[in-house]
């Protein structure tokens, strides 16, 4: 199956590493121009570098904004113009109790995770409903459906997406936009490998084998019984954007390696 995204523009947020960088590399490599988005310009200049190092062909753009804030959301909208595909990526995670989460965190969450994924879909769908085609993603988690006991703000905000994502999917209902979720389970990306970084260290054990022993003990359930690349993610991402993906809309697409222990 060849994916062909000749034409077409992507913005992808919080892409300067990790699976949003993996989306963008993915995207480019179908054809797209590519927007990487993050808050540090330094990151998001070394992301366009290896990204043309790696698709020649490229055509890439970055601005660095905070999307947890509406006047970031504004500014990026503002500098970028009309984009074709919307992939929501920009989000935050990190274990804390439920008794030890003030207002404040579930807040930074909340405008991190959600807003900023309302914010920019409500902005760029005019001009894909002008054009009749479009592709909204957004990146949530197995955490979704599976909600962490010591992540409970997280997994509230991952379910938000799911319900924001359904939703706008049928308010564009009968036209050529797409609005779609993925939910990635345990993925070897740089935030994990952050986390990670300590342990690694101490035990000097590989993140591949740390990352099988965290879900062995925290995701048993899971059926992959490993962690998957952030490639294997992207994969799913650039197929949900495609043209040949056109009569999946409204869905929530996982890619946890059968974490969530259901048949649907």
């Amino acid at each position: 199956m060849h994916l062909d995204l000749t034409g077409k523009s992507a913005l992808v947020t919080a892409s300067s590493e990790g699976i949003g960088f993996a989306i963008a590399q993915g995207l480019a490599s179908s054809g797209a121009t590519i927007i990487l988005n993050g808050r540090s310009q330094e990151k998001l200049k070394k992301a366009e570098e290896r990204l043309v190092a790696l698709v020649p062909t490229a055509t890439v753009r970055s601005f660095a904004v905070d999307l947890a804030q509406s006047t970031g959301c504004d500014a990026l909208v503002e500098a970028t113009g009309p984009v074709d595909i919307l992939v929501n990526n920009a989000g935050i995670y990190g274990p804390l109790d439920f008794f030890d989460t003030d207002d404040a965190t579930w807040d930074r969450y909340w405008q991190t995770n959600v807003m900023s994924g309302v914010r920019l879909s409500r902005a760029y769908l005019p001009a894909m409903q002008d054009k009749d085609w479009g592709r909204i993603v957004f990146i949530a988690s197995e955490s979704a459906r599976n909600i962490p006991a010591d992540m409970i703000h997280y997994g509230v905000s991952k379910t938000a997406q799911l319900a924001l994502s359904r939703g706008l999917a049928k308010r564009v209902a009968g036209s050529g936009i797409t609005v779609n979720a993925v939910l990635p389970g345990p993925t070897l990306s740089d935030g994990f490998q952050a986390m990670m970084a300590e342990e690694m260290a101490r035990t000097g054990k590989t993140l591949e084998t740390l990352a099988q022993e965290f879900i062995a003990a925290n995701r048993p359930s899971s059926i992959l019984k490993r962690a998957a690349s952030v490639e294997e993610v992207a994969n799913m991402v650039v197929y949900v954007c495609s043209p040949q993906a056109s009569a999946t809309t409204g869905a929530a697409l996982r890619v946890d390696g059968g974490v969530v222990d259901d048949i649907i």
